[in-house]
């Protein structure tokens, strides 16, 4: 079994008595990409601050790379969504405070800076910048220092798709070269770059595995294009809830529906990425737990 970059135990954070996480346990595998999902206000970005030392755990431990948090800071880099650049300063002014400040800080983020095509904009204030061209930024000074652990928050949010195919390939390029990633996310489209994704849910982990292996045991899924054939549906799939997607509404078809009694007009399909983060997100615990003990049609 690989050995754990980051080990998680009974994790507990509250703010003025309300709790953010509660018990929270969760190991993450070196030289792996780990995904952890979920929607707005699960966690996540609590988790990934705690991990980088950036808050204090209400209890619990965490152990990285086999010391406290704390001592491993000097072998981590974390990006803060929105919460890493001086917005006054110019973007070459914010990389090179970055670059001398980190103990383990290079000139790499120059290059990487080039590599999203925002150098002839270093010199302007970063105030003039898009949420794009700011989301960049901090990725190429966030990658741009060279240490054994990187924990990203939301890296792919506001860039578009060519952005993202690039973000994706800095984060593999460096997952080759035996370095951990922990990213949090919940674009589906980023799951194609995980080697385990952990979803977190009011505060508490709600599933943990390989994309494949979670992906197994998503039920499969009734598609409605038309509203009236939706409703129709509702009383056949998981919870009654349906999803809208491009193509209509889909369900997740429960565990106790014959597929030959879905109403007319019903397709069925195998579920996809999105489906996969919908199950795991939205869909209420006790349902997933019962869809689990009965074996998924494939």
């Amino acid at each position: 079994m690989t050995e754990a970059a980051i080990s998680v135990r009974d994790l507990k954070k509250s703010f003025d008595g309300a709790t953010v996480l509660d018990g929270i346990d969760l190991d993450i595998p070196a030289g792996e990409v780990t995904l952890l999902m979920g929607e707005n206000g699960s966690g996540k970005t609590i988790l990934l601050s705690c991990l980088a030392d950036g808050l204090h755990p209400t209890s619990g431990s965490i152990s990285v790379f086999g010391s406290s948090a704390d001592d491993a800071r000097s072998n981590m880099n974390f990006m803060l969504q929105g919460g890493l650049l001086f917005s006054e300063l110019s973007g070459r002014a914010n990389g090179e405070f970055y670059a001398d400040l980190h103990p383990h800080g290079t000139d790499d983020w120059e290059k990487i800076a080039e590599r999203f095509d925002i150098a002839d904009s270093l010199d302007d204030p970063v105030n003039d910048y898009s949420g794009g061209m700011v989301r960049k930024l901090e990725l190429a000074i966030t990658f741009g220092v060279d240490v054994p652990l990187y924990l990203l928050d939301e890296p792919t949010a506001e860039l578009d798709l060519s952005a993202i195919d690039l973000v994706h390939a800095l984060i593999e390029e460096r997952r080759r070269d035996g370095h951990t990633i922990v990213l949090s996310s919940h674009t589906p489209a980023d799951i194609q770059i995980a080697d385990r994704i952990a979803f977190v849910r009011d505060g508490k982990i709600a599933a943990t595995g390989s994309p494949e292996d979670l992906l197994e045991t998503v039920p499969r899924v009734a598609l409605a294009r038309t509203r009236t054939v939706a409703e129709a549906l509702r009383e056949y799939v998981v919870e009654d809830r349906l999803f809208q997607s491009h193509e209509g509404r889909r369900g997740f078809i429960d565990a106790e529906t014959d597929e030959a009694t879905l109403p007319d007009d019903v397709s069925i399909a195998e579920p996809s990425w999105t489906d996969l983060f919908n199950y795991y997100a939205h869909i209420d615990e006790s349902a997933v737990k019962h869809a689990k003990a009965v074996p998924q049609r494939r």
